[in-house]
């Protein structure tokens, strides 16, 4: 049972085509028609984004596709070196000036240089409409090599580096895609379905080391479901950090979110850790379900304890890592709440190709269209 956990840290999705065909739902039906869910997906799309911005005192920006690799500003997504992003050379003119560039995975590190640029005052910040490539990831019905997130990014005070401005910010969120599930419902009302209920107006917060003490022998994807499907909407707290069995809940990169930092639970107990993600009950894949992940970032300190424990401290010669020490770019807290797979919970859907284009492998087009699931191409 502790391999099962720790071959469950790093890696989202199934595994493998057997597996998944198994889990796909086999009585599904769209309640859309392809041409109501694109109108769906933007009715969706432009609610969130100027519903963010409003809660959160954001504004919209540009984002980049591509950075160079000298700037350390890309997402390396955890911290065991498993998902690189692709990386290309732009010999420029006649390699003279060349680039070495990546594709972004996320844009989670550049936001917050972003802010400075941007002059963003403390509980002012960015939002972005974010596109990205993780070659790394297995492709399933919630997984995508191609990846479309709101990345978000506000900038704070010292003093608001703590679990209740956490969880303030949190509850916007949740307020803003409660909101959206209900104006999407009016524009269409088929998409109110006895078999679906709607999301709860209230998010619960859980502690992943709460979570380990309910589920003490189950592997962390297994216990998020279990967890679900008690609270159908979850914000756990603390990812990253080892708990009591010696593993983190998942693995986290050590350069952006603050999972070191120590709190304590309502109850006094020591925890650790200012992030964590949005998980919900999914009714049509019967499944857990991110949204989110993020949370407050790393000051000056725990970026020292979090990249020696990760064996990276070599990454402090990076300019972002050298801002943060230096404090020339601001505190915030941040996060990048799932486009595709927000849209995909909020319209019913069974697969994330069914409300965006990518490319997926025939054997997952095959065994999603016997289920009458159809990717869009």
């Amino acid at each position: 049972m502790i391999a099962d956990k720790k071959a469950d840290l790093a890696g989202p999705g199934i595994g493998n085509y057997a597996d998944l065909e198994k889990v796909l739902p086999s009585d599904y039906e769209s309640l859309l028609s392809p041409r109501d869910t694109q109108r769906a997906v933007y009715a969706v799309k432009g609610y969130i984004e100027q519903n963010l911005c409003k809660q959160l005192h954001l504004m919209m920006v540009q984002v980049p596709l591509i950075v160079s690799a000298e700037s350390g500003v890309n997402d390396m997504l955890d911290r065991d070196g498993s998902r690189t992003p692709i990386q290309f050379h732009i010999p420029n003119d006649r390699n003279v000036h060349p680039v070495d560039a990546q594709v972004v995975q996320a844009a989670t590190k550049w936001k917050r240089m972003a802010l400075r640029e941007f002059d963003m005052k403390p509980s002012e910040g960015i939002l972005t409409d974010m596109r990205a490539v993780r070659k790394d990831y297995f492709l399933d019905h919630d997984h995508s090599a191609y990846v479309d997130q709101w990345d978000w990014e506000q900038a704070i005070h010292e003093t608001d580096r703590n679990l209740d401005y956490l969880k303030a910010t949190v509850r916007k969120i949740w307020k803003v895609i409660t909101g959206a599930e209900r104006h999407v419902q009016k524009l269409f009302p088929s998409l109110k379905d006895p078999r679906y209920p709607n999301l709860p107006e209230e998010i619960r917060f859980i502690h992943a080391e709460e979570i380990l003490d309910l589920y003490p022998e189950l592997p962390r994807k297994q216990r998020e479901t279990l967890l679900v499907q008690k609270y159908p909407a979850v914000f756990i707290i603390g990812i990253g950090w080892p708990l009591k069995d010696g593993y983190p809940h998942e693995m986290r990169a050590a350069d952006y979110d603050d999972w070191a930092t120590e709190t304590q639970s309502e109850s006094g107990a020591r925890m650790h850790g200012l992030n964590g993600d949005i998980l919900v009950w999914n009714p049509v894949t019967r499944r857990r379900h991110e949204l989110m992940s993020g949370g407050i970032r790393v000051d000056a300190t725990s970026l020292r304890t979090q990249l020696e424990m990760s064996g990276q401290l070599d990454f402090l010669r990076f300019p972002y890592h050298q801002a943060i020490l230096n404090g020339t770019i601001p505190l915030s807290i941040g996060g990048g709440i799932g486009q595709s797979r927000t849209q995909m919970l909020l319209l019913h859907k069974a697969h994330l190709g069914e409300v965006s284009v990518t490319v997926w492998p025939e054997i997952l087009k095959e065994i999603s269209s016997k289920k009458h699931i159809y990717v869009l191409e």
